[in-house]
């Protein structure tokens, strides 16, 4: 098991995905954003089921940095509630992974 982690999210729009996606990525809390366009999301809003056009965001962070992340993805998303699940990267390529650890800010630096 490994300390890195994908972090899902979805955006109402693909220029809100690639505004989040570099911001992430700028401060270190993520090492890589991928956005996938063109999913359909059904859900259960305010007691309704609700269907809607998205992007998908699939993050590369680390778990010490998921906290900061899920509040700087708050702090910038239009959601009343955005998603963030954290997937636990069980194993990958070690050149990967070096990369993806070498391109997130240390634990010890806070916004």
């Amino acid at each position: 098991m490994t300390d890195k982690i994908v972090v899902l999210s979805t955006c109402a729009t693909e220029e809100e995905a690639e505004r989040i996606a570099r911001l992430l990525v700028e401060q270190r809390l993520a090492a890589c954003v991928n956005v996938i366009p063109g999913i359909r999301s059904y859900y259960r809003w305010k007691g309704a089921v609700e269907t809607a056009g998205e992007c998908l965001l699939l993050v590369k962070s680390s778990r010490d940095l998921f906290d900061s992340l899920t509040a700087a993805l708050e702090k910038a998303h239009s959601y009343e509630v955005p998603e963030a699940l954290a997937l636990a990267i069980v194993d990958g390529a070690a050149n990967y992974l070096h990369w993806l650890g070498g391109n997130l800010r240390s634990e010890d630096v806070r916004d």
